[in-house]
């Protein structure tokens, strides 16, 4: 039997997420975008609730295609806040579309969002290594540093510690525990720079 991160238990949707997903370097702007939209829906709420409502929020925010959503106006609002298969937060949903709009004029700016984003780690993920759950931190100098950042260029829900979230699922940073089977697989398929 493998063993993995505790964190995942055994509902079938966690550990598929865990498996395939989680910690593997992701360089889409579309993805990125994806999962810091999904991140910033998780405050205040488990992962899990979120990850079962992913494919709602796929259908809901055109696939998270940034210049679509960038686009959204108040009926589009008024829209998602009728959808019952995502979390109905009006300040939630104004962020998202805020932050597509923020990730066009990094685009702009920096020719990518994930050529800004992975600036933060010097372009090369993180690789740590825990031995326990209760060692990962919520937060690192490099989190804070993406969130003052984004923060500053207007973008939403991205405090330190979803900002370090977010860093882990896209492999920003590999927060597999040592004893994890995906911890030595992870650098093997996507080799640092």
């Amino acid at each position: 039997m493998k063993k993995r991160c505790g964190w995942c238990g055994s509902d079938p949707l966690y550990v598929e997420y865990h498996d395939k997903e989680w910690g593997v370097p992701v360089f889409d702007d579309r993805k990125l975008f994806e999962m810091l939209v999904l991140e910033g829906a998780q405050a205040g709420l488990s992962w899990i609730t979120v990850l079962r409502k992913r494919e709602n929020y796929q259908k809901a925010f055109d696939d998270f295609v940034v210049e679509k959503v960038a686009r959204y106006n108040n009926k589009d609002v008024e829209r998602l806040l009728g959808n019952a298969g995502i979390v109905r937060n009006r300040l939630k949903i104004e962020s998202t579309i805020r932050n597509a709009q923020n990730i066009l004029a990094v685009q702009d700016k920096h020719g990518s969002f994930s050529d800004f984003l992975w600036s933060f780690v010097d372009n090369s993920p993180i690789q740590s290594a825990w031995h326990s759950l209760a060692e990962v931190p919520a937060s690192t100098k490099e989190s804070e540093l993406m969130s003052k950042e984004m923060k500053r260029l207007g973008f939403r829900f991205v405090g330190s510690t979803i900002c370090y979230a977010f860093m882990q699922s896209v492999g920003m940073v590999n927060d597999h525990l040592t004893d994890c089977y995906r911890r030595q697989e992870i650098p093997r398929l996507f080799p640092p720079n």
